[in-house]
């Protein structure tokens, strides 16, 4: 599969996803977004999978999109020609909804730069854990754009409009200990890898099914009143107590005994 731009590996209940165009620093054509939603179908067809890390080959983590793939050859029509809109629209976009809807949690493990819609996709991952080396670089600004990918969302929610308009504009780069800080990711490990691979197994012995309903409770929470918020917290508590893993994770607590989730 090294031919692949993306490569899927499945350790135990863990799906392992790498982005595999490392001469590129694996930034995105067409055909990686497609490779990227076959290793996502693979591991929601796979119900023994309860946990999913993306990571990148070589140095980089991923640096958004490949320019290279644009068209702006001399000529009529350039306009329309290089427009980004619809590969934001038939790629990026779609690759962003996948993640925020996948039947299992998510986790980054950001070996270097993240840059672009790179960032975008660290950022629409559940957890991210960087390596002390990586960066985060909003670097639409520099070629006359906007953040995409979901980034304009994500920047504001988890870093408030002052940092995030900043981050923006300027096209810094903020490194990982101050993105930690910043409360961009979740953590920074020396060894990304098994740190990312703790997490995952964490995660994969885990209650799934409630694990995935916080993820669409804690990123809808911004756009409801509270008195919306309650409602849907009850209807969601309802639906999680007629799973397996509600039942098994009440009966260990009275019985003083470790749960054994299952994911259903």
């Amino acid at each position: 599969m090294t031919d692949q731009t993306v490569l899927y590996e499945e350790r135990d209940d863990v799906a392992w996803v790498t982005l595999n165009r490392p001469q590129a620093l694996n930034s995105f054509t067409r055909q990686m977004h497609h490779h990227l939603w076959e290793a996502l179908d693979a591991a929601e067809a796979n119900l023994h999978i309860r946990a999913m890390v993306i990571t990148g080959a070589g140095r980089g983590f991923c640096a958004g999109a490949d320019l290279s793939e644009f068209d702006f050859a001399e000529g009529p029509h350039l306009i329309e020609r290089a427009d980004p809109g619809p590969v934001i629209d038939q790629a990026f976009n779609p690759t962003t909804r996948r993640l925020q809807q996948l039947r299992m949690p998510t986790i980054a493990a950001v070996n270097g730069v993240a840059a672009g819609a790179g960032a975008s996709l660290v950022m629409a991952c559940d957890i991210a854990i960087a390596s002390p080396n990586a960066s985060f670089i909003q670097a639409f600004s520099k070629i006359g754009l906007i953040p995409d990918a979901g980034s304009s969302w994500f920047l504001v929610e988890r870093l408030g409009l002052a940092r995030a308009m900043a981050l923006a504009m300027t096209g810094d780069k903020l490194m990982a200990q101050q993105a930690k800080d910043w409360g961009l990711i979740w953590d920074v490990a020396d060894d990304v890898v098994k740190a990312a691979m703790q997490m995952a197994q964490r995660l994969a012995s885990m209650p799934t099914q409630a694990l995935v309903a916080t993820r669409a409770l804690l990123c809808g929470a911004g756009q409801r009143s509270l008195n919306q918020q309650l409602d849907v917290e009850r209807d969601t508590q309802s639906a999680l107590g007629k799973t397996h893993d509600y039942i098994e994770g009440v009966s260990a607590f009275l019985q003083k005994r470790p749960p054994q989730f299952t994911g259903q």
